[in-house]
């Protein structure tokens, strides 16, 4: 009986090491990988699933670093804190707005990649790599249009890479890029907002300063001035058209 670890261990490497046992197909009969007779290689449907699968689990990651999102939620953000308004709108209620507001700022770039790529591939016509392939090109237009030269030049530095051609860089440069500059403008855009309602608590905190209210906060006073400047500019038109905009080339 003690022996029968050691025997079962030598059972199972014997097992795998035998080629004439098993076949490859009889043991994983799901996961094949076909070469083309035109080059490349077909997957099959499993191997076609477990990417899918995998690539859910990424969605979150892809969605905040290769789409409008993180300079929306950003500006958003800071718009709350200059506002004073702490919890309110809530977190839901932002990453909400945020979401469908880059649904909207996305959505011509997600109909390229469903023409281009999605139903070539649902109808038969492209194999999965290939339509990879053609939905990145969508996405690697919109992140170049919106990342600065010197950021692509900074990480294509630290890679050791030659830029020579901006559609052949690749997406381990452009985006860490893409990210450091929507940072850049998100922040640039906060600042823009962030400066009228500073003023409001300078003038404020003098105010009662001057009246020997030492005792009493600047931010009870001056936050209802501020959400009725706020409502009076219609801000949140301005922000959210703002932002919006600050996707599109000027005409």
């Amino acid at each position: 009986m003690k022996r029968t670890p050691a025997l079962f261990l030598v059972f199972i490497i014997g097992l795998a090491l035998s080629g004439n046992a098993f076949s490859e197909e009889a043991l994983m009969p799901g996961l094949i990988v076909k070469d083309l007779p035109a080059g490349g290689q077909s997957y099959s449907l499993t191997l076609q699933i477990l990417a899918l699968m995998t690539f859910l689990t990424l969605l979150p990651a892809v969605l905040l670093t290769t789409t409008a999102f993180a300079r929306i939620i950003i500006v958003l953000s800071i718009m709350r804190q200059a506002l004073g308004t702490m919890q309110t709108p809530p977190n839901q209620v932002l990453i909400g707005i945020a979401l469908f507001l880059t649904f909207f700022v996305m959505a011509p770039v997600f109909e390229r990649v469903n023409e281009e790529a999605l139903q070539p591939y649902l109808g038969g016509k492209l194999e999965a790599q290939s339509a990879l392939e053609k939905a990145i090109v969508p996405m690697r237009d919109f992140m170049l249009l919106q990342t600065r030269e010197n950021d692509v030049a900074l990480f294509a530095n630290l890679a050791g890479e030659q830029v020579v051609d901006k559609d052949s860089l690749p997406l381990r440069i452009l985006i860490p890029a893409f990210v450091t500059s929507e940072l850049k403008t998100a922040f640039q855009i906060g600042f823009m907002i962030f400066i009228p309602f500073v003023v409001i608590d300078l003038v404020v905190a003098s105010v009662l300063m001057s009246m020997g209210m030492m005792m009493l906060s600047p931010m009870m006073i001056s936050l209802p001035f501020k959400l009725m400047l706020f409502v009076l500019i219609d801000g949140w038109q301005l922000t959210l058209g703002t932002l919006a905009g600050s996707f599109f080339p000027p005409a």
